[in-house]
């Protein structure tokens, strides 16, 4: 399994599972299940809604003696409505509750949105703040201090783009390690990959199958399909793989951690197999030539141009 080595030198696996749309019975059973496959690296959220459920197939998994906390990188993410810097800490410490754990091996700031104390999702600009009155920085210098406090090993951001987290270099005390984006071969985000590779930030690839299954209002319904791609459906022929498996291998032989969502068992022990699955260079290239800056996740749903929200200033394109 290949690994990222951060401050520290603590070993993240470059392959985890995500745990979006995963429902809570789906979830413990695909936690249990990936932990003996072999998984070690679990991403979550407190925005999934299901993080009591994993809390509980953690520890069930250790009280079986399937494995040791230390075994494990599990990562967790800070909600928009908990940016104000007193509520970074309790937002982590309920995420830490519901996990049942002491620790999370990485926190990151799901997105640089900031929502009211108790909105969950905006219904209106009136559930905005204003990233003049709650500053990313100020987020980040609370999140400094909850792993000065070992609430969490490291920090990193999410849905972040190179100008947001060049602002956050040039203003913080310890350096995002991680930045997690929608990244596949439909929107490659090259100049990302780049950027991070030289600043020595991992870069962690959510939606790498094309999550068909998120919600409506998370996507177009005549969005191309990454599965179903001739090129992808070609590769996995010519090598016996699935189409998944390719996207998979695709992205952790660009240097990049990737986590795929399951809850099926025989799809858990495919993707995880993927790891260990190589490309040629030849297949690599062909799937190069796919970029299309396709994003599935567009951001539409955090528009408020009132208060400075809009596709252009959440992605800096």
């Amino acid at each position: 399994m290949d690994k990222f080595i951060l401050r520290n030198d603590d070993e993240m696996p470059a392959l985890g599972l995500g745990t979006w749309k995963s429902t809570p019975k789906e979830v413990y059973d695909a936690i249990r299940d990936a932990i003996k496959i072999g998984y070690r690296h679990f991403d979550c959220a407190a925005f999934y809604g299901n993080e009591p459920e994993i809390g509980k197939a953690l520890i069930d998994a250790f009280d079986s003696g399937d494995v040791i906390r230390e075994d494990l990188w599990v990562t967790s993410k800070l909600w928009n409505n908990a940016h104000l810097k007193k509520d970074v800490r309790p937002a982590l410490e309920k995420t830490l509750n519901d996990l049942k754990l002491d620790y999370l091996d990485l926190y990151l700031i799901h997105w640089p949105v900031a929502l009211k104390p108790g909105v969950q999702f905006p219904s209106s600009a009136n559930d905005f703040l204003s990233l003049d009155d709650v500053p990313t920085s100020a987020t980040w210098k609370a999140m400094e201090a909850c792993t000065k406090e070992g609430l969490s090993k490291h920090i990193g951001v999410s849905n972040f783009s190179i100008k947001k987290i060049t602002e956050l270099l040039g203003n913080c005390e310890i350096k995002p390690e991680v930045n997690q984006i929608e990244l596949h071969p439909f929107h490659q985000q090259p100049a990302m990959l780049k950027f991070c590779n030289k600043e020595n930030i991992v870069i962690t690839a959510y939606s790498p199958l094309g999550s068909t299954d998120r919600p409506s209002q998370f996507k177009d319904p005549s969005e191309p399909s990454l599965l179903e791609n001739p090129t992808i459906v070609e590769i996995a022929n010519t090598n016996d793989l699935s189409t998944a498996q390719v996207l998979i291998r695709w992205a952790i032989q660009r240097g990049t951690a990737v986590i795929p969502k399951s809850v099926n068992p025989t799809r858990l022990k495919q993707n995880f197999d993927s790891a260990t699955i190589p490309l040629s260079d030849e297949d690599m290239e062909k799937i190069a030539r796919l970029e299309a800056k396709g994003r599935l996740l567009t951001g539409k749903f955090w528009d408020a141009p009132e208060l400075g929200y809009t596709a252009a200033t959440l992605w800096d394109e």
